[in-house]
């Protein structure tokens, strides 16, 4: 493991998230990286990123708890945003949505090579009726 602990590694991977710095990623993220099973490699993590940034223009990750166990990081994300179109398969058109994302991160060589990530999708359903009702 590198010198730098996994809590500042992993601030400074969401940091550079939320400033899209594309071209730092590939300090922070593996080249075979795989998410929730699927072996995507530093290219494809790279253009779910991207892509995620262009559906939702005003994404923001907010670190809500995190937890290290080396080599793995465990955190709870929080994000207030605007989908432009659908999200998780929901027509959230634009409209403002809070939820949150479980995710578990496993570090080799200092960088992110496994991720496991769980939307809360619920909580969006839930804020779409609550938006839709009479």
């Amino acid at each position: 493991m590198p010198s730098t602990p996994l809590p500042d590694l992993y601030r400074a991977y969401i940091d550079g998230l939320n400033r899209q710095a594309w071209d730092e990623l590939h300090r922070h993220v593996a080249p075979d990286v795989e998410r929730n099973g699927d072996k995507l490699g530093f290219a494809g993590y790279r253009a779910m990123l991207v892509k995620d940034f262009q559906d939702i223009p005003d994404l923001w990750f907010t670190i809500a708890l995190l937890a290290c166990t080396p080599p793995l990081v465990s955190a709870r994300l929080a994000f207030d945003c605007s989908p432009k179109a659908k999200f998780l398969g929901l027509a959230v058109d634009g409209r403002k949505i809070s939820f949150t994302e479980n995710v578990f991160y496993e570090y080799r060589a200092g960088k992110i090579a496994r991720v496991w990530s769980v939307v809360d999708k619920p909580a969006i359903e839930a804020q779409l009726a609550q938006m839709t009702a009479p």
